[in-house]
């Protein structure tokens, strides 16, 4: 049996009850073989692959707080810090009811390699809680936040582990969070990223994720003589991500037709109005529906599934894991698609995965495509650390740079091994290697 196979077993029975992340090891390790056969002695011997699937701590606390009827709720929360060896653990916090140890796992391992491909010296980490901050009320989230961080800010610090932000976790809850993290321990430094930018957030890391997307889909179809301009895009997602995609892409000539929530998806041939968009999601944090009912000629479609069944020449999967499974996959190949750029986290399964490089689809994977965010955060914390304020245009050209160089690093390692185009093999092994030798180097730890 290969090195791979024995970890991989090894993995799947210590963790039978968390799919995603048997998933997201499995989807690394398969496309690692040719460099792991390569160098199976040295990486044996270190056991390097034992030590990448196993996070270094994982710390599960409880958040007791007070709804605004005087009501105590008690939720479930966790920080995954995964893998220290390039630099302190970085990733964002997630606020979902689907929230489990599993899934932060999953999040945490992915988020190893997309650190490594920013070229920035940043570990991998992830975590939050199964609270829901939907229909709460600003103290009532607050009041979560405060409790929640009571207990994280022992396990955090500017050198230690930098959360951010995710899928519930906005500027409203980074403010929160970052207060009581300051209140508890005096101490007004980078712990947290995506601040507002009145107490040391930076200029772009709002958009810093969806544009990259775009930065990054365009390097991708300019080495094949091609462009974004003219492509009709189908994105899913109302988030952060998705609406600022849709805004790069649209700025570069594409025509977004579609945008989604966990209720359904609206279609607008004409092209999405995105100040609709943003009125409905980040004004009022309304749903989606409520678009079809104030643009003239769009439609609403109840059910997520669906919105990849719309003809489309790119697809952008920007809201969650393993929305694209294979019957969506093939509905999109089917559809004259021909270029998928990953917004969310594996939000393609295996089988999908497979499908788009079986059938010769220009398809980047999450943990290159979406680097763009912590890349930023990253240049945040750089910012906290010199007490500076970098412009937008200063940050937004270091991110064209950072996704351009993710390009490149991604395209460079496939073609080593003998997989030119393959950019999920590419990827998992330009972020793999880089953090092997930071392994082994610093000895068994």
């Amino acid at each position: 049996m290969s090195y791979v196979d024995e970890v991989l077993a090894s993995v799947k029975a210590k963790n039978a009850s968390e799919p995603e992340f048997i998933q997201a090891v499995t989807e690394v390790l398969e496309s690692l073989r040719a460099v792991v056969d390569a160098n199976e002695e040295k990486y044996r011997k270190y056991a390097v692959l034992e030590r990448l699937v196993e996070p270094e701590r994982i710390i599960s606390f409880r958040v007791p707080w007070v709804d605004d009827k005087g009501e105590v709720h008690v939720n479930r929360a966790y920080r995954v810090e995964f893998n220290s060896a390039i630099g302190p653990y970085k990733g964002g916090l997630r606020f979902h009811p689907s929230v489990n140890q599993g899934i932060l796992k999953f999040l945490g391992f992915e988020q190893v390699f997309k650190n490594s491909l920013t070229s920035l010296p940043i570990g991998g980490g992830k975590g939050g809680s199964d609270f829901d901050p939907k229909g709460k009320s600003d103290r009532e989230v607050m009041a979560f936040c405060q409790s929640f961080m009571t207990e994280l800010y022992r396990h955090i610090g500017k050198d230690t582990d930098v959360p951010a932000g995710d899928i519930g976790v906005g500027g409203r809850e980074i403010g929160y969070l970052f207060g009581q993290y300051k209140r508890i321990t005096g101490l007004y430094e980078g712990v947290l990223t995506g601040k507002g930018l009145t107490y040391g957030g930076s200029l772009a890391r709002t958009e810093a994720t969806g544009y990259g997307l775009i930065y990054i889909l365009e390097e991708m179809l300019r080495h094949k003589g091609d462009s974004v301009k003219g492509k009709k895009a189908v994105i899913s997602g109302s988030g952060n991500v998705a609406i600022y995609a849709c805004q790069k892409a649209q700025e570069l000539g594409a025509r977004v037709i579609t945008m989604s929530d966990s209720n359904g998806y609206v279609v607008d041939e004409n092209g999405i109005d995105l100040a609709v968009v943003k009125d409905i999601k980040e004004v009022k944090r309304g749903r989606i529906k409520e678009y079809a009912d104030r643009v003239p000629g769009a439609s609403y479609h109840e059910g997520c599934s669906g919105v990849w069944g719309v003809p489309c020449d790119v697809a952008l999967p920007c809201a969650t894991q393993n929305e694209i499974d294979l019957e969506s996959a093939k509905k999109l190949v089917e559809n004259g698609c021909t270029s998928v750029a990953e917004g969310a986290n594996m939000p393609s399964t295996l089988e999908a995965s497979n499908y788009f490089l079986e059938k010769g689809l220009n398809y980047m994977p999450a943990k290159a495509a979406n680097a763009g965010g912590v890349a930023v955060s990253a240049l945040e914390m750089s910012q906290n650390s010199e007490r500076l304020s970098w412009s937008f245009e200063e940050v937004d050209e270091r991110l064209k740079g950072i996704m351009a160089n993710i390009y490149r690093m991604t395209s460079e390692a496939a073609s080593k091994y003998g997989h030119e185009g393959n950019f999920v093999i590419g990827a998992n092994i330009a972020g793999f290697e880089k953090v092997a030798e930071a392994m082994i180097a610093q000895g068994i730890c």
